[in-house]
């Protein structure tokens, strides 16, 4: 894996919008605060250390890897300039990488797309904390965020500099989200997760009536070779390859066209929650993947999501929230912990459609 850490820029100029359409931003924010959006450029510092496997790749290569909204003619002017240093000295052309190598470079007009950076602590233990994490902010480092993810927040804002996630929400899903508090602790907590986190329950808005109260549904769950969306999740038939997965569904409420599911994870596959409802004939509201044989998802790729998209979506992110975990930290003593933050256009569709605000 790729250990990245950026540096640090300062805003001069600030909005309070949060949710507002600005194509790109700068953002530092406070547990608790609106985050604050530089409007203007940055030259950013990063460095990266060369892991076993990045060895072997060429200079550009790697560096392309990590931006690829920066084509190779950029990068070499980048090297001219002297911006890419390897161990502290000046790069010169495309060199073959060597791991442990530290890469340090300097990108001008650095900015990252408009991510809500609200997280929230929730809970902390001994070794471990439960925070919030806003929908459609990652928590870790993707090709369009490397400053604000969740966990570069965390370790940036809080007593925490060395938080490490226990594990993952997909981008666009929202709720509770475990970290150690330091490498030490996420590495004695990992291997434990399934006797850590003993129930996991989700909140989710998905369109239509069902026709049951309760229900559970059983399946083998994989990929397909002949899929555009190589991560989509499918339904196995009976010679495909897959993996178990299993979730109870319980009605929480119904409203004009749309009803509000608890969902509690017996198994806890990729993307089980949202395949077991879209197969069901009740894809989550927004999901992009799982509605519109995935055109929503492929328009995003390629930032080309229209108006109307939005609007036959119903929401700018999917509407599924991790609500409650009950975590055993240590033999029979149990902690329920929930999350309370739904966001304001979960709200805003809840009312819009006769559902309960949470």
């Amino acid at each position: 894996m790729l250990r990245h850490s950026p540096g640090s820029g300062h805003p001069s100029r600030h909005s309070q919008s949060r949710l507002g359409r600005r194509p790109l931003f700068w953002v530092t924010a406070l547990c608790a605060t609106l985050p604050e959006i530089q409007e203007a450029p940055l030259t950013t510092q990063f460095n990266d250390t060369v892991s076993p496997s990045d060895a072997g790749q060429h200079l550009y290569q790697f560096l392309r890897a990590r931006f690829p909204y920066l084509n190779e003619q950029t990068w070499q002017a980048f090297v001219d300039q002297g911006e890419v240093a390897i161990d502290g000295v000046r790069a010169e052309g495309d060199p073959q990488l060597e791991p442990g190598q530290v890469l340090s470079y300097r990108i001008g007009d650095y900015f990252e797309g408009q991510v809500d950076t609200g997280w929230k602590l929730l809970w902390q233990g001994e070794e471990i904390i439960a925070v919030h994490k806003p929908h459609g902010l990652p928590v870790s480092r993707t090709t369009r965020n490397i400053i604000n993810t969740l966990a570069a927040l965390v370790r940036r804002d809080s007593d925490w500099p060395e938080a490490h996630l226990l594990h993952r929400l997909d981008l666009e899903t929202g709720g509770i989200v475990l970290l150690g508090k330091d490498k030490a602790a996420a590495s004695r907590w990992q291997p434990r997760l399934k006797q850590l986190m003993v129930r996991k329950v989700y909140h989710a808005v998905l369109w239509g009536l069902p026709s049951w109260d309760e229900r559970e549904f059983e399946c083998r769950l994989g990929t397909r070779a002949d899929s555009p969306i190589r991560c989509q999740m499918h339904v196995c038939g009976d010679d495909d390859k897959g993996k178990q997965s299993r979730t109870q569904f319980r009605v929480l409420a119904r409203g004009d066209d749309c009803a509000l599911v608890e969902c509690q994870l017996v198994t806890g596959r990729k993307h089980q929650i949202r395949a077991h409802l879209a197969h069901l004939g009740h894809p989550i509201v927004g999901d992009k993947i799982y509605s519109g044989g995935g055109s929503y998802y492929l328009k995003r790729l390629a930032d080309a999501v229209t108006d109307a998209d939005e609007a036959a979506l119903g929401t700018p992110h999917h509407l599924l929230f991790a609500r409650e975990l009950t975590i055993e930290t240590e033999p029979g003593s149990k902690q329920v912990l929930t999350d309370k933050f739904y966001s304001e256009a979960w709200h805003q569709f809840s009312q819009a459609r006769g559902l309960p605000l949470l």
